[in-house]
């Protein structure tokens, strides 16, 4: 199956999970508190699925544009309304019970994250353990002290089991602009507290890689420049290279591992290389000329050919978090809580201009997170869901009309004056809404077409 079908579907079947569990939220509460409910829509546009059921008669539908859903309550602002109705117009209601059917999309989003993240510890979630590689002289972290071979154990306080972990903490620290206490274990088995200074990082909030920015990278093996496997029609293939070649040399200089080989390939895209390679006992001079590649950070060679990595090279640097279906309802919380919190610092900073607007991510890369992580599993892929959940959540909630927060914005309202908001204010609350959904979705699109041609 091709990784564009693979997206496809994966997107398909997260956003069909995701706008199920919010506007059930909406309809469940709604029914619970007495509001009658007359249809319940995943996706808008033609009906491609429709059934009527319950007591009232709720009609429920699967439309074909599938980028939503709504839940439509009996209201006298829609339509004419039976008397014997009135008593259940969702207009009728106490601002109380208003306020909780609309709060209560968002909070099963949020339940939803909790019950993903409660079923990924359950089944094991794999990581590498945070061991750091090469230091890079001048950087934060050789500021602060590491070393190449330290595992970090602790950031704040907060256990670090796997690399993401130890990423998730730092970015949260960065966001806040401070220092923090870095608890690590030095290759010798010796333990070390090191404050690492974050105060100064701004400008890295905005790449794609922060711990590359402050000099930390995951620790891996020093592999020597030997071939695995050629990519046909690439600039390795056409030059001549085969798998099992290692790279003696590269214009006279000596290359001894596999690093220095990359390092060495991506500061000359475009240019010929004369290579000296070693196969079956011979030395052959090879030219090869990389292909220019254009990524954020501007343009590198590439050669179109994997590494050989000796088997069992990377087992020890493989971990699981994993816990009893019990144990696992406090991590879950504090990973949804976690997520939860940095989503809204991230906005924050945004809001602010400390933080790129080019974080803001539109459906064709949320199809590709959706494809990518279905394709490694299943694991990740309900990590994704997790985040894209809480994502959804905290973005109804915004206070912006048309949204679930622009509606509660209005009922926090009513309770503090004692009256409804005035229809007129309310209309034009709803096209100001109308106008910034529009521009964030038009910003969402643009950076995904931006990611795309890049």
């Amino acid at each position: 199956m091709s990784s564009v079908l693979i997206s496809i579907i994966a997107f398909a079947v997260a956003l069909g999970v995701l706008v199920t569990v919010h506007e059930f939220g909406h309809f469940w509460v709604a029914r619970r508190l007495g509001v009658k409910v007359l249809r319940f829509s995943v996706g808008f546009g033609k009906p491609l699925w429709r059934r009527e059921g319950g007591t009232d008669g709720t009609e429920f539908v699967v439309a074909a544009v599938p980028l939503g859903g709504y839940v439509r309550m009996l209201d006298e602002r829609e339509g004419e309304v039976q008397p014997a109705d009135l008593p259940r117009a969702f207009n009728r209601q106490p601002v109380g019970t208003r306020l909780a059917v609309v709060a209560a999309g968002p909070v099963f989003n949020f339940l939803l994250a909790i019950v993903l993240y409660w079923m990924m510890f359950v089944i094991g979630v794999p990581g590498l353990r945070p061991v750091v590689g090469q230091i890079a002289p001048g950087t934060t972290a050789a500021q602060a002290g590491f070393v190449r071979g330290d595992e970090i154990l602790s950031v704040g306080g907060t256990s670090t089991p796997t690399w993401d972990t130890a990423f998730m903490s730092i970015f949260n620290a960065a966001l806040s602009g401070r220092e923090v206490d870095v608890r690590v274990k030095s290759p010798s088995g010796g333990m070390r507290s090191l404050t690492l200074d974050l105060r100064n990082t701004s400008g890295l909030l905005d790449e794609k890689d922060l711990m590359r920015g402050i000099g930390l990278q995951p620790w891996h093996p020093e592999l020597p420049a030997v071939l695995d496997r050629v990519v046909q029609g690439g600039p390795a293939a056409t030059a001549g290279l085969r798998g099992g070649d290692r790279i003696v040399s590269a214009d006279g200089k000596p290359i001894k591992d596999w690093d220095q080989w990359v390092h060495y390939l991506q500061a000359r895209p475009g240019k010929a290389i004369a290579l000296v390679v070693a196969r079956d006992g011979r030395r052959l001079h090879i030219t090869l000329t990389p292909e220019k590649v254009k990524t954020d950070k501007g343009a590198i060679g590439r050669m179109g050919a994997y590494v050989r990595v000796p088997k069992g090279i990377g087992d020890k640097l493989r971990t699981e978090v994993r816990h009893g279906p019990a144990s696992a309802v406090v991590p879950a919380l504090s990973k949804s809580w976690e997520v939860t919190a940095l989503t809204l610092h991230t906005l924050w900073k945004m809001v602010l201009g400390q933080a790129s607007m080019r974080n803001i991510s539109g459906p064709l890369t949320i199809a590709e997170y959706a494809g990518t992580s279905a394709r490694i599993g299943l694991v990740p892929f309900l990590g994704f869901l997790a985040v894209v959940s809480v994502s959804l959540a905290v973005l109804n909630l915004l206070p912006i009309p048309v949204l679930d927060g622009g509606h509660l914005m209005y009922y926090l309202i009513e309770l503090l004056k004692g009256s409804p908001v005035s229809e007129a204010s309310q209309a034009l609350g709803q096209r100001i809404g109308i106008a910034a959904l529009a521009l964030l979705m038009g910003l969402a699109l643009y950076n995904d077409l931006v990611r795309l041609l890049s």
